[in-house]
């Protein structure tokens, strides 16, 4: 099957050549200052690089290469990197100074002690919005969390059990976006990975927070004498991950391609590829990727993504749930999100234009198993 800027199809899945793809898009500093930031935090530690041989001869490639995100920070999301790093940076600016000297989350809370009471807000389907909760208890600080409806129990109570409050939302994920946003005041900062018209800044900083593990790639693969992937494959909702991996790796854009995989259902960002412009996937959208069901890309994402990803898939729920399962095969234990990447190569796999006996691939595996009733029916197990 011959991939050409029309989709074509791979069992349960659609793949695209991006026809917007080559356009140069970067705005964002390529630096190391995220990573430093984290290394401050309490219970950091680089994430996994797992080489995942038996996995690179069933797909017939040169290597398999899996970034774990199931452990992060005490989450079980890469999505702390991004929503600490903006959380710091917004109230930096809220604060008219940086704090100096600080070596530890204790000292950071203690800087930061004279802005309360204080609180942060946002929406979450449920990984970003935990993070912010996790750095609003951090620091002493309110947390109010707004969720689109249908958000499994298990991510609520997460949420919940940080002493956030969690409001379920009418409708989609975009609807809780924008009840979010409404809480922003004088003593109450919104921290949104999607962005919208005048509200930049923040979504930005979350980007820029995931280069973070991309550093963590480079400096694992230097310190093993192994060369750099030449395919990455990234989870995509409102394409914050994906940016920020397009921003690392532009610069070797002739020998690193980048693929984005998003649910069949929420498919914004091949739609918006296809319009030539951001448009909506209307809703609902009920994927078992629940990280994944947003229907919208965010501004400030789109132009990175929309530039610099080379191939975009769009997978059923059946192949999230194998995904898992491909997982759990080399001892990853995967949420159906965090799985999307898998499911992806499988559906280049069978599509059968991108992958060769020379690729070396890349795959982010974003999240654990945040949900853990769907996640043992995606191992097979019976739940009563």
């Amino acid at each position: 099957m011959s991939q050409t800027a029309a989709p074509t199809t791979a069992g349960t899945a659609t793949v695209l050549a991006n026809p917007l793809a080559g356009r140069a898009a970067v705005w964002s500093p390529y630096s190391r200052e995220p990573l430093e930031f984290h290394r401050r935090l309490r219970g950091y530690r680089a994430t996994p690089l797992v080489h995942a041989t038996a996995l690179a001869r069933h797909f017939a490639i040169k290597q398999l290469l899996i970034k774990s995100e199931v452990s992060r920070l005490g989450l079980m999301s890469f999505k702390m990197l991004g929503a600490s790093w903006a959380c710091y940076r917004a109230l930096v600016q809220h604060a008219g100074e940086e704090p100096k000297g600080w070596a530890s989350l204790e000292e950071l809370a203690a800087a930061f002690r004279p802005l309360r009471p204080f609180a942060f807000a946002t929406a979450t389907d449920g990984n970003h919005g935990h993070s912010v909760a996790r750095v609003a208890r951090w620091l002493g600080f309110e947390a109010r969390i707004f969720v689109p409806e249908g958000t499994a129990i298990a991510r609520i109570e997460a949420i919940s059990a940080e002493g956030a409050t969690v409001t379920v939302v009418p409708g989609s994920y975009e609807d809780a976006v924008v009840r979010a946003a409404e809480e922003a005041a004088q003593r109450c900062l919104v921290i949104s990975d999607t962005s919208w018209a005048g509200y930049e800044e923040v979504p930005r900083w979350v980007i820029e927070g995931y280069s973070t593990m991309f550093w963590e790639i480079d400096d694992r693969l230097q310190a093993t004498g192994r060369p750099c992937p030449d395919l990455v494959v990234v989870p995509v909702g409102v394409g914050s991950l994906a940016a920020s991996a397009v921003n690392h790796y532009c610069r070797q854009a002739d020998r690193v391609k980048i693929v984005s995989v998003e649910p069949l259902g929420a498919n914004c960002v091949m739609a918006s590829a296809l319009a030539g412009r951001p448009v909506t996937v209307p809703g609902p959208h009920r994927s078992v990727m629940a990280g994944l069901n947003c229907g919208t890309p965010s501004p400030v994402a789109w132009p990175l993504v929309s530039a610099g990803v080379s191939t975009l898939v769009a997978v059923g729920d059946d192949l999230a749930r194998r995904a898992v399962r491909d997982f759990a095969s080399i001892a990853i234990q995967a949420g159906e999100t965090g799985a999307a990447a898998m499911a992806g190569l499988r559906a280049l796999h069978g599509e059968g234009t991108v992958l060769s006996s020379t690729t070396s691939a890349l795959l982010i595996c974003t999240e654990g198993p945040t949900d853990p009733v769907q996640w043992q029916r995606s191992l097979g197990v019976e739940v009563v």
